[in-house]
């Protein structure tokens, strides 16, 4: 599985003009499940976003993570991370997951961040979504499990 994290001041998702989801302070997720990923992957990358330490500490170090600051995250499905450029101009999406199984280890993903103690707000599987976000630093990260 693949994800790219931002850290944020806030962030929400809007689907047809209806907030879906929003938060405060954490973690604005974009997820995409690749070809062969299963369960385990899905359970490891919460993990590791769970723990990872890209939040400040009174010392200004990014040494604190989103469990640590009591953040929040919004989990939105991102099929296009698993895009290929390597050939042409035009992006390729063969690796991603097939639908059913992008939608099943994207809602494991969801399910175990939030089981981790860390409030969970998603946007809509494979629908028109309009993400709206104020990336603090900014900290953008790419994670691959």
């Amino acid at each position: 599985m693949r994800a790219l994290l931002q850290r944020v001041t806030e962030a929400s998702v809007t689907v047809e003009g209806a907030v879906l989801g929003e938060v405060g302070p954490g973690l604005m997720i974009l997820v995409c499940a690749m070809q062969g990923d299963t369960e385990e992957a899905a359970d490891r990358l919460a993990a590791k976003v769970a723990k990872l330490r890209i939040f400040e500490d009174e010392a200004g170090k990014m040494n604190r993570s989103v469990l640590d600051v009591a953040g929040a995250a919004l989990v939105i499905s991102q099929f296009t991370l698993a895009a290929d450029t390597s050939r042409g101009n035009r992006p390729g999406f063969s690796t991603a997951a097939p639908p059913e199984d992008g939608r099943r280890l994207y809602e494991r993903f969801a399910a175990q961040l939030q089981g981790q103690g860390i409030p969970v707000a998603t946007g809509r599987f494979g629908a028109d979504m309009k993400v709206a976000l104020v990336n603090d630093g900014p900290v953008t990260i790419w994670l691959e499990a």
